[in-house]
């Protein structure tokens, strides 16, 4: 158990603490770590699924600039149900960017100067709004994992801990 301690940097000094805690007092700490640990696991699922739709939102808008106009194609109404339809206009997208939020998007770069639609965003300028979210998401994402594998390895720790002194307080026969 020793190696646990000696394993995470300055966690020494609070294994000691730990270890001077009471039966009660260590279950509240396991208690609470377990708590913030799931909740973490739950942050890091949503970003997950975040980042997952962001990039199928980039992908989307990639192959929906090399559509022709007039094509055929299903237009998807929630996620699992989609409706025939045919692209009329492969210069204009509306993308959802969640909470429902869109954002109107438009390949204007090559006909008309951005300067006249200022509010109008071009493919690329969607394409890279998609790609810093998900850079920031996977930063962000990377944060909270470092964070909940510490947590995760003092609830351990503290459980180990429980269950020796546990282990003492139970009469032998």
């Amino acid at each position: 158990m020793s190696s646990k301690g000696g394993s995470s940097g300055g966690g020494g000094g609070a294994r000691v603490e730990i270890e001077k805690l009471s039966v009660e007092q260590l279950k509240a700490v396991k208690e609470q770590t377990d708590l913030e640990v799931n909740l973490l696991q739950d942050s890091l699922t949503n970003i997950r699924t975040a980042t997952s739709r962001l990039e199928t939102a980039s992908n989307a808008l990639h192959d929906l600039s090399l559509r022709p106009q007039g094509k055929k194609m299903l237009v998807p109404l929630t996620a699992s149900l989609y409706v025939p339809g045919t692209l009329d206009d492969a210069e204009k997208v509306l993308v959802d960017v969640g909470t429902g939020y869109f954002i109107e998007m438009m390949n204007v770069a090559a006909s008309v100067p951005y300067l006249y639609f200022p509010s109008l965003k071009t493919m690329v300028e969607g394409k890279d709004y998609c790609e810093r979210k998900i850079n920031l998401l996977k930063s962000n994402y990377d944060q909270l994992l470092e964070v909940a594998t510490k947590k995760k390895n003092i609830a351990d720790e503290a459980g180990a801990i429980l269950q020796a002194k546990l282990k003492q307080l139970a009469p032998t026969p």
